[in-house]
C-alpha cells in the first residue's frame, strides 16, 4: 500500500526523536509517546492504541529496515481527532502485510491495519522509507 503520509490538517502538537538500532528502541518510543501525549490536552485518549502502533512500527524498522550503526526516526503528531505516527528507516524495501501470519512473526502490520484508521508507506527524503499510520482516540 504505497501511499504518501496523509498528515494531520492542523496538529496541535508534534514531536520527533532519533532512535538507535536496539531492542530497547520500542520501549523508548512508547515512553516518548506517553510523555508527548501527557503534554497534550486530552492526549490520554490515544495512549493504549498509540503504544501498540508505535511499538509495531519501531520494531519493524529496527528489525527489518536498519543496519548496525543506523538509526530510525520517529515522528508524532496529534490533532483533536487522531494521533499520527510515522517511522523512517534507511531501507527501501516496502512493508508487506501478511494476511495469514505464521510462526512468531508477521503479525505487526496486521495489528497496524486493525488498530489504525489508515496506514501507508512511501519514500523518505534521501534514502529509505517512511511508514505511517493514524488512529482515533481509544474506545
Amino acid at each position: 500500500m504505497h501511499e504518501p503520509i496523509d498528515r494531520a490538517p492542523m496538529p496541535i502538537a508534534r514531536d520527533h526523536r532519533w532512535l538507535q538500532k536496539s531492542h530497547h528502541s520500542p520501549a523508548a518510543a512508547r515512553q516518548l509517546l506517553r510523555d508527548f501525549l501527557s503534554r497534550v490536552d486530552g492526549g490520554e485518549r490515544f495512549v493504549d492504541n498509540g503504544e501498540l502502533l508505535v511499538t509495531e512500527l519501531v520494531t519493524n524498522a529496527v528489525l527489518h529496515g536498519t543496519r548496525p550503526g543506523q538509526r530510525v526516526h520517529l515522528e508524532l503528531e496529534v490533532d483533536p481527532d487522531r494521533l499520527w505516527i510515522a517511522v523512517e528507516d534507511a531501507s527501501s524495501t516496502h512493508p508487506v502485510l501478511r494476511e495469514s501470519p505464521d510462526g512468531c512473526s508477521g503479525r505487526g502490520l496486521l495489528l497496524v491495519e486493525t488498530l489504525s484508521e489508515k496506514w501507508g508507506w512511501g519514500p523518505r527524503e534521501g534514502v529509505g522509507k517512511r511508514v505511517w499510520c493514524s488512529c482515533p482516540p481509544d474506545c
